[in-house]
């Protein structure tokens, strides 16, 4: 009698798409020719240039995923386990591989304009290396558009905890499923930490959470417009709020962060005007 045959592993590759139902049929479909065990990563970026990211909220929605998709498949008759990686996709697949034997990688994505690991660096062509001989499938997944879910970037430094922008950000859950990055470019570039900036981002956080928001946040580049465009490169990113002070108090309108910002971000871009008491520090003065 013949030995039953061994399953084949599957490295399940995926962030934001984990919830997709193309994804879920994509591991069907290859589990209906013969037996696979699922392993099942979600990678979260780092973001750029090392500063400090508030991971436990984005580290613990990518969680809440890895077990839906997880017990999708179980339910589904496919043994299945996962976890989340820090680092990005390419050194969470290098890891994966270097630790257990994986016979097939199945990488899902956003559409190209919605994914920030197709615009990135080359990802998907990373990935495909990383596979070498090992058969791959990429899936693309609309799940953004079926859930109505939207991605909010949120730039904000000394008023992201102005009651404008606070307001702004729980009218628009009203108007529509949202999650929310809050951005916080440094005050002083030369500093090496940023103990105001983070104590304003952890309170604007936890005011949020507390309500029920889904936010995430972090500490970033020191320019607001870089920052953001480096929040747009890297994440898939569907609206951006920018938060300044009214008139000549913004050194962030007078530069024309917005303006720029509307001009090169490709989604609709908002300003939102902070109403603060006079003696409010000048935006983006040096500490």
């Amino acid at each position: 009698m013949s030995e039953p045959e061994a399953p084949a592993a599957v490295l399940v590759v995926a962030n934001e798409t984990l919830v997709a139902d193309e994804l879920v049929e994509a591991v069907r479909r290859r589990a209906e020719q013969g037996p696979v065990r699922a392993v099942v990563i979600a990678p979260v970026n780092d973001p750029r240039a090392g500063y400090v990211v508030y991971r436990n909220t984005r580290r613990a929605s990518a969680g809440r995923r890895v077990d839906r998709m997880v017990a999708r498949l179980r339910d589904a008759g496919i043994p299945a386990h996962g976890d989340v990686f820090e680092g990005g996709p390419v050194s969470a697949v290098e890891d994966v591989l270097a630790q257990e034997p994986i016979d097939e990688l199945i990488v899902s994505t956003h559409r190209e304009e919605r994914s920030g690991w197709l615009r990135r660096r080359n990802v998907l062509s990373e990935l495909r290396r990383l596979a070498g001989d090992r058969p791959f499938e990429h899936v693309v997944s609309d799940v953004g558009a079926r859930t109505g879910e939207t991605n909010v970037l949120v730039v904000a430094n000394e008023t992201v905890l102005g009651e404008a922008l606070l307001d702004r950000i729980r009218r628009r859950v009203q108007e529509g499923p949202a999650a929310f990055l809050i951005v916080c470019p440094q005050s002083d570039p030369h500093e090496a930490e940023h103990p105001e900036a983070e104590r304003r981002l952890r309170a604007a956080l936890s005011t949020l959470r507390d309500e029920g928001i889904e936010a995430h946040g972090q500490i970033a580049h020191p320019d607001p417009y870089t920052a953001a465009m480096q929040v747009i490169e890297d994440e898939r990113v569907d609206e951006v709020i920018v938060s300044t002070f009214p008139g000549e108090r913004s050194g962030w309108l007078r530069r024309d962060v917005v303006g720029r910002l509307r001009k090169d971000a490709g989604v609709p871009v908002e300003h939102v005007v902070a109403d603060l008491p006079s003696s409010a520090p000048l935006e983006g003065a040096a500490r």
